[in-house]
């Protein structure tokens, strides 16, 4: 009923555990972006079809797996290799698949960040979603900072009650930061691109998290001191206090990231104002 495309490059860490937890799939592509650990032989001693493609963007790479990877099921799951599928998740995946029509055609699932063998329920943002389950043809993706976002308005997208584990540490603190010294170049540029745009802050009213949590990021980027008042934001705000010491040193983490995205920023503002000279 359901395949399920991974996303990997020098997976091999983690994605014995992510697919461990999809055995009940019979239809799994792994994409891999030129992996040089044994990803690719570990995917393909788990009956995994493997596919290659050089690493563009994430929209770019999942639209491919499902133009391109000759997915066997009507519904399609998209995970990272750092990510597990709790089995509440997965029942409530396959009852959607099995029924005999759905209300939407794309649904968005909450992920609980994994640090120290904790659940980051506050300072992790949870429930954070993302679109990563629906059917062949709808599920499609556009970029948008570093990642990516659905291209269907709110009122067609569902909602999973279930949550998948996200081990975004697992490969230690060191290689956090460097995706992430990646990932604020993005972010950065996005921020730039929207600057002229008018401040939309009527999704802070909205009865769905993910358009106050978007609302909320647009009005992020207009204020001053954004490494502080994320990390206080994280800390206090969302109550990341109450995880204990991963929380702190999750919020400290937020706000150094913050500092990433704020220097980026500052290179596009000079690179215009010597343009502009």
């Amino acid at each position: 009923m359901i395949s399920v495309v991974i996303l990997t490059m020098n997976e091999a860490a983690n994605l014995p555990r992510c697919l461990d937890s999809i055995r009940w799939c019979d239809d799994v592509l792994v994409l891999d972006s030129g992996s040089t650990d044994a990803t690719v032989a570990l995917a393909t001693s788990s009956g995994a079809r493997v596919m290659n493609r050089r690493f563009d963007s994430f929209a770019g790479q999942r639209n491919y797996a499902m133009e391109q990877g000759e997915l066997r099921h009507p519904w399609v799951l998209h995970l990272d290799a750092d990510e597990v599928v709790r089995p509440e998740l997965a029942r409530e995946l396959q009852a959607i698949a099995g029924a005999a029509s759905s209300p939407f055609p794309v649904y968005r699932i909450p992920s609980r960040i994994i640090l120290r063998g904790r659940w980051l329920r506050r300072a992790g943002m949870y429930p954070a979603y993302q679109v990563r389950f629906g059917r062949r043809e709808a599920l499609r993706f556009v970029d948008h900072g570093h990642g990516q976002r659905e291209v269907q308005p709110p009122d067609q997208v569902g909602t999973i009650a279930a949550a998948f584990d996200h081990y975004n540490f697992s490969k230690g603190v060191n290689d956090w930061f460097a995706r992430h010294l990646r990932y604020a170049r993005e972010e950065a540029r996005q921020s730039w691109l929207e600057r002229g745009e008018s401040l939309r802050v009527s999704g802070l009213w909205s009865g769905d998290s993910t358009e106050r949590r978007r609302a909320l990021k647009r009005i992020a980027h207009r204020l001053p001191c954004r490494p502080s008042l994320r990390f206080f934001y994280s800390y206090f705000l969302r109550g990341g206090v109450l995880d204990g010491k991963a929380g702190l040193q999750y919020a400290r983490m937020l706000a150094t990231y913050q500092r990433f995205i704020d220097m980026n920023l500052a290179e596009l503002r000079e690179a215009q104002r010597k343009g502009e000279s």
